[in-house]
């Protein structure tokens, strides 16, 4: 996407160059139908024009914040919070706004994450996980050999689970101000009346163009006959009736009735499985949060499902007894010392994590100081470890997700990071209901020992079963500083997810970095298998040589996550950063 870069107040706003390049008589008919809605807060016009936007990355804002993947959802949620909505009520909108402006990980047909505190110091952790339909077997995805069938659990219909997004919302909305009815009415708006596609979007839709038609039983509105430019409006009402429909009846609207009969018609023409039952049944949970200390911090992060909480208290927790700010941001020490703790940890995510309603989780000793300081026994700051020597440990005890971070003018802190898993998850669309059906199925462990889409294998911690939640890596998490908030930090990414949030943690606590240099400073990755690290661009080339001369095997690949970080400076104000890897952008005021 093209972009202006300008500096204001120490600040870089990127502007969208979006240009109208519909005939006039469409242009003019979407200004016509935005008139008729006089309520509604988008539109030409309005206060969220959807035609004309700019991405936002990084500035202070003086009492709250919205960070999100697309400028018009960030736009909705400060609205929301103008119009006398908690971080909640801008959450939920913001939320709904990136299903339809942001449909490649945006979702109703999806699952995730929420993890909150409100301003009266209550921590919230709300799972609306995705789920194995009632139908799903251990070895649904094996051939009559034993052989993973891979193109199963990762496209089309039989790799979706239950969605979990509609139910989460719900759930949430308890700790909101306003009707739910004027939070979805913006993305309403925006899925009947359109909005202007970026020139990312327009690649996305035409580089997909050939897999929706092979994997959709029915048209969708996201394939034409010629090729998606920069400008052009996406309009989706039947994604709109199905958004009318959770306004009018609420999950209902979604999990029963008209929607939940599109879905099960959906499955039935491709051969999938959810039914009426598993719709439903879906329940979102309420769990208590992964909370520990990390030189004098307090951290918030999401239990299992989620390995995520898991992941950074055993990381963190393993690097605390280091001089992290002596040894220098990504310096030889201080990487190599952040990838033998990732390489230990995602050697225990493997064996050890999986849904706790499923399989005991050892939480108390992953996060153990025994069990920690056992695990890094063998840790040698020359050269680097293997893989195949690292297993889990001995326990003894009876590249498509979204993320958003909120900081409200109350200090209410919400992280919410939601997915369907691939980029447009199973690139199913449910026919006469216009969303994307996950793919979530491929975050189990189809077989054990094969790795799925993003390197991470598995066992039975994490194996199928009917209502069981897969494993994830999505890491909405919280830092508070003397009981008071201080940071809101999370970001998309499959199994890179819990490394980004990690080594953001370690940028703004060890080294001191603004949020716009945490979020944006290169970033690497190990999860153990694999056994290489990988390294984004502008990684110091003079430390991959060193790392190389000890025994690691580094690779560079494209853009890790797309991290949306809050952090709260002594004078109170709210310095924010989304991510310069795509269109991230932020709100406040």
């Amino acid at each position: 996407m093209p972009y202006t870069l300008c500096t204001r107040q120490n600040s870089y706003i990127c502007f969208m160059k979006l240009k109208f390049i519909l005939p006039g008589i469409l242009l003019c008919a979407a200004v016509s139908s935005f008139a008729q809605n006089a309520g509604s807060i988008v539109g030409v016009g309005k206060q969220v024009d959807p035609y004309h936007y700019q991405s936002v990355k990084s500035v202070t804002y003086n009492k709250a914040c919205v960070a999100s993947a697309h400028p018009i959802a960030s736009e909705v949620g400060l609205v929301i919070m103008r119009k006398g909505g908690n971080a909640f009520d801008a959450m939920i909108a913001t939320q709904l706004t990136l299903a339809v402006v942001y449909p490649d990980a945006g979702n109703l047909g999806g699952g995730g994450f929420l993890t909150a505190r409100r301003s009266d110091g209550k921590l919230i952790t709300i799972d609306f996980r995705e789920t194995a339909s009632s139908q799903a077997t251990r070895d649904m995805y094996l051939d009559k050999n034993g052989n993973a069938q891979l193109n199963l659990s990762q496209d089309g219909h039989l790799s979706s689970g239950v969605p979990g997004t509609v139910a989460g919302l719900f759930a949430i909305h308890k700790y909101a101000k306003l009707p739910f009815s004027e939070l979805i009415q913006p993305a309403i708006d925006l899925a009947e009346n359109g909005y202007a596609i970026s020139a990312r979007a327009a690649r996305e839709l035409n580089s997909l163009k050939n897999e929706f038609l092979k994997y959709n039983t029915k048209p969708t509105a996201f394939v034409k006959s010629d090729p998606w430019k920069e400008g052009d409006t996406l309009y989706q009402p039947e994604l709109a009736a199905t958004l009318k429909r959770i306004r009018d009846h609420g999950a209902k609207g979604f999990y029963e009735g008209e929607t939940a009969k599109l879905i099960v018609e959906e499955m039935k023409r491709g051969n999938g499985i959810l039914n009426y039952d598993d719709l439903k049944n879906y329940v979102a949970k309420e769990r208590p949060p992964i909370t520990f200390s990390y030189r004098g911090y307090e951290i918030v992060s999401f239990p299992p499902p989620s390995s995520g909480g898991l992941l950074i208290a055993e990381m963190l927790k393993m690097i605390e007894k280091y001089p992290m700010s002596s040894y220098g941001f990504e310096s030889v020490k201080s990487t190599q010392l952040m990838i033998e703790v990732e390489r230990r940890a995602y050697a225990d995510r493997a064996q050890h994590m999986g849904d706790p309603d499923f399989w005991k989780v050892p939480e108390k000793t992953l996060m153990s100081d025994a069990y920690l300081a056992e695990r890094m026994k063998d840790y040698d700051p020359s050269h680097a470890s293997k893989s195949e020597n690292i297993t889990a440990g001995v326990v003894h005890e009876s590249d498509q997700t979204t993320h958003i971070s909120i900081i409200d003018e109350e200090g209410n802190m919400t992280a919410v990071t939601t997915t369907l898993n691939n980029s447009y998850g199973s690139k199913t669309v449910v026919g006469g209901a216009g969303f994307f059906l996950n793919d979530e199925m491929d975050d189990f462990s189809v077989k054990p020992g094969v790795p799925n889409m993003f390197g991470a294998v598995g066992g039975d911690a994490n194996a199928i079963a009917p209502g069981k939640r897969m494993l994830s890596s999505m890491t909405p998490t919280l830092v508070l500083k003397n009981g008071k908030p201080f940071m809101v930090v999370g970001t998309p990414g499959g199994t890179t997810i819990c490394t980004s949030v990690f080594q953001s943690i370690v940028d703004v606590i060890d080294y001191n970095m603004s949020a716009a240099d945490a979020v944006n400073k290169p970033k690497f990755h190990h999860q153990w298998l694999p056994d290489e690290v990988v390294i984004e661009k502008g990684f110091s080339p003079d430390v991959k040589d060193a790392l190389e001369k000890m025994g690691y095997t580094c690779k560079n690949r494209g853009a890790i996550g797309r991290t949306e970080l809050i952090k709260i400076l002594p004078d109170g104000k709210r310095e924010a950063a989304a991510d310069s890897r795509g269109d991230d952008s932020l709100a406040g005021y």
